[in-house]
């Protein structure tokens, strides 16, 4: 009994702290909410009441008319999506060669591709900066994208990780055949990697989706800006709009929020899949 009941306490201790690290992470993005809905005066008065006395859509509506809000997103939808299929394809080629070709040296050039992960990104920028303006690609968005057809270590681990994971029987019996590598691949180990191109593609859309420093440093002009580069311009033009602010913030990370919790199960099951027995 007192065993059943010390197991009772510290289940509910617990999910009492769950519940309380939950709160906290949640309370700033439930404040953004309910002050896009309120006024100036109302955010003023109220503070960090999350319950807004009146409703109203206008600030939603003033905040895409306020600045070129359909072509930033035109251009964060076209740098996401290339950016996911290039990652995808990608890694997902490179990590089927470090899990199934098993020559003399893989294992240290698989070493050797974790090792980049241990360089800053920002040791790349002036490089890739310089490199960019040779090809006269400054002021697009093929900065924005290009590199991630040449694969990413972190990336490449996962698929690798997936990979070796897979029976090798499915392999010989495609050999078997007669089919070639890359008719395996793409037969076979594709359509089984489906739960973690699914992870992959959604970090690779948040990444894309929320970069900054990228657009920032490549991009000049205004009709090739993206969300996060618009908003930082918006911010500057109506720091002092708080609910004006806080709507056109939730509107640009509202995409990544529906993306995350449709496929969170996916998500999920790409990272932590355990293989299946030979």
């Amino acid at each position: 009994m007192s065993k059943s009941k010390n197991k009772r306490i510290k289940t509910i201790l617990v999910l009492a702290v769950l519940i309380f690290g939950a709160v906290i992470f949640l309370y700033p993005l439930l404040w953004m909410l309910a002050s896009s809905f309120r006024s100036l005066e109302e955010i003023a008065v109220k503070g960090m009441n999350l319950i807004p006395e009146k409703m109203t859509l206008k600030y939603y509506q003033k905040a895409l008319t306020s600045f070129s809000f359909f072509t930033y997103f035109k251009n964060s939808l076209i740098v996401s999506g290339i950016s996911i299929v290039a990652t995808v394809i990608s890694n997902s080629m490179i990590g089927y060669a470090f899990a199934r070709f098993k020559v003399r040296g893989s294992n240290f050039l698989f070493m050797l591709v974790l090792a980049t992960m241990l360089l800053p990104g920002e040791v790349m920028q002036i490089p890739r900066f310089i490199m960019f303006k040779n090809f006269g690609m400054l002021d697009t968005l093929y900065p924005l994208f290009i590199t991630k057809f040449f694969g990413s270590a972190f990336y490449i681990f996962l698929f690798r990780q997936f990979y070796s994971r897979l029976p090798g029987s499915l392999e010989e019996a495609a050999r078997l055949d007669g089919c070639s590598y890359f008719g395996i691949w793409t037969k076979i180990f594709i359509p089984l990697s489906l739960p973690i191109c699914t992870s992959v593609g959604i970090m690779e859309f948040m990444g894309s989706w929320n970069s900054f420093n990228d657009p920032l440093i490549y991009i000049n002009s205004d009709r090739w800006k993206t969300l996060p580069l618009g908003l930082a311009g918006f911010q500057g033009t109506y720091s002092t709009d708080t609910n004006l602010l806080m709507a056109a913030s939730l509107i640009v990370i509202l995409p990544c929020i529906i993306l995350f919790f449709c496929a969170q199960k996916a998500f999920v099951e790409g990272v932590t899949f355990s293989g299946g027995k030979e």
